[in-house]
């Protein structure tokens, strides 16, 4: 099997034949130039060095050394074997809460940055585990399905925002049931979540997903991210400035208070553990440690093609055919006046 590294230098061979078109164009325009100084017969006498033959020549070796080399810089590859890599590792889904209330900045920069950022450190760690996302506030949608895929798990992940859930509110519950719902239990691989929110549950089933849970041998950590004496809820306008901060119905500033004692039950009834958000610590790194204890089991596997680079058998005779299309001259050589003639006298 056959392939190129950088497939899109191969788009440079258009130049060959564009230059073969220049070449021709020239010469044209120089014999006629050539005609109108002196006739065909007084060239011999004027210009005895000047060989059209031997300057195609030079040109063809130009061309092929070219050639030569726009192909070794596409990097040829052989594949040398394929065979089947198995993957393993756990499947984690990580359910980020966000709602209005994860705007509070006690966790700077604020609780949704915080969790991103150990969200995309994470993912940079994990090798062969497989990670979704799924965000929630009042409902509860997958952004990204579990994946391998780290590159796009962080693009999916750059896009999460406020405005990521429509529906207002905390349901913890839904986003348990969704992520429960969407793994695959028919693989044999261990299974984690990981809840991220400041545990302000307003609404949802926890017990019913928590009995879920249990039955289906997924462990259930939780990061809690906040204050317990509360604090307000900064609001921004389009330009980025703050204009205030977030009040109820009445005019009262809200003020949003970490729920350790919910998240704490959730994680003692998910046969997990509870880590409290902080602005120095990496919790999920913690977390990470705890999941790389667990046993990773196969899932799958996948063909994979060992490619060797060919591009020296290219490189090396482009340079030698350059070196002596630089070398040669366009001077009249007397074996190639006798071809010149022979080739003249067959064709006659």
């Amino acid at each position: 099997m056959i392939r190129f590294g950088h497939s899109e230098i191969l788009y440079l061979l258009w130049l060959v034949p564009a230059l073969v078109v220049l070449y021709w164009y020239i010469q044209k325009n120089q014999n006629k130039l050539l005609e109108k100084f002196a006739g065909t017969k007084l060239h011999k006498i004027l210009f005895p060095e000047r060989s059209l033959f031997k300057s195609a020549i030079k040109f063809g070796v130009f061309l092929f050394g070219l050639t030569l080399l726009i192909v070794a810089v596409a990097n040829p590859q052989i594949g040398t074997k394929i065979e089947d890599v198995k993957q393993v590792g756990i499947d984690v889904y990580i359910l980020l809460d966000v709602s209005r209330s994860m705007a509070a900045e006690d966790i700077k920069p604020n609780r949704l940055e915080k969790a991103r950022f150990e969200i995309a450190k994470l993912i940079q760690k994990l090798e062969g585990d497989r990670i979704g996302l799924i965000v929630f506030s009042g409902q509860a949608y997958i952004q990204f399905p579990l994946t391998s895929d780290y590159s796009a798990a962080n693009l999916f992940l750059n896009a999460v925002d406020f405005n990521s859930v429509p529906q207002p509110g905390t349901n913890i519950g839904s986003a348990l049931d969704l992520a429960l719902k969407s793994f695959r239990y028919d693989d044999g691989t261990k299974k984690a979540i990981v809840v991220i929110t400041d545990g302000e549950d307003h609404e949802g089933n926890i017990e019913g997903a928590l009995s879920e849970a249990n039955s289906k041998d997924v462990v259930v950590y939780a990061i809690g991210f906040g204050s317990q004496t509360g604090t307000p809820i900064p609001v921004y306008n389009e330009s980025g400035a703050q204009i205030g901060y977030k009040k109820d119905n009445q005019g009262q500033i809200v003020l949003t208070k970490l729920d350790e004692a919910t998240l704490k039950t959730i994680t003692e009834k998910g046969n997990g553990k509870y880590y409290r958000g902080s602005n120095t610590e990496d919790e999920l790194d913690k977390i990470y440690n705890d999941l790389a204890k667990i046993q990773e089991s196969e899932y799958g596997s996948k063909k994979v093609t060992e490619y060797e680079d060919r591009f020296f058998y290219f490189l090396f005779p482009a340079i030698f055919l350059l070196i002596a299309e630089f070398m040669m001259t366009s001077k009249r050589t007397k074996w190639l006046d006798k071809f010149e003639q022979m080739r003249k006298g067959e064709l006659k």
